[in-house]
């Protein structure tokens, strides 16, 4: 069992890298974006925490998002030691696209999958998270 979950999380992540690849993202960057997509203007703290991250994985790929010019950094105007994460007009124009490829992504995870089947699978990965996380969500 364990060694069919690792083997579906890499599947679904090399499936992910690639269909990602098509707007020059890598695995992870993509849910930095949907955060900011969701809340503009967050800081790098609130992303990690919301990330459940550490801080330093947070700074580089804001480092490397910033590089691709699809967000931007601030100081904070009412925290010096914070800086706030902005999305850039490229940033938000990537939004539609992105959506485009998780659905794609859903699609082809769930292929042949009924509705009871889909149903059934996500109230059973919810509880191996929760079994994982020491509750049972």
């Amino acid at each position: 069992m364990n060694h069919l979950i690792i083997r579906l999380a890499h599947a679904h992540r090399a499936t992910a890298a690639t269909l990602l690849a098509e707007v020059n993202l890598y695995p992870g960057q993509e849910l930095l974006l949907m955060r900011l997509w969701k809340t503009d203007g967050q800081s790098q703290t609130e992303l990690a925490n919301a990330l459940n991250l550490d801080r330093s994985t947070v700074t580089r790929t804001v480092q490397r998002l910033e590089q691709q010019r699809l967000i931007y950094r601030k100081a904070s105007a009412t925290d010096g030691r914070a800086t706030i994460v902005w999305l850039t007009a490229e940033g938000k124009r990537l939004r539609d696209k992105v959506d485009g490829l998780w659905d794609q992504l859903r699609e082809l995870t769930l292929t042949g999958l009924t509705e009871r089947h889909q149903t059934d699978l996500q109230r059973l990965l919810r509880r191996l998270e929760g079994n994982l996380r020491g509750s049972s969500e």
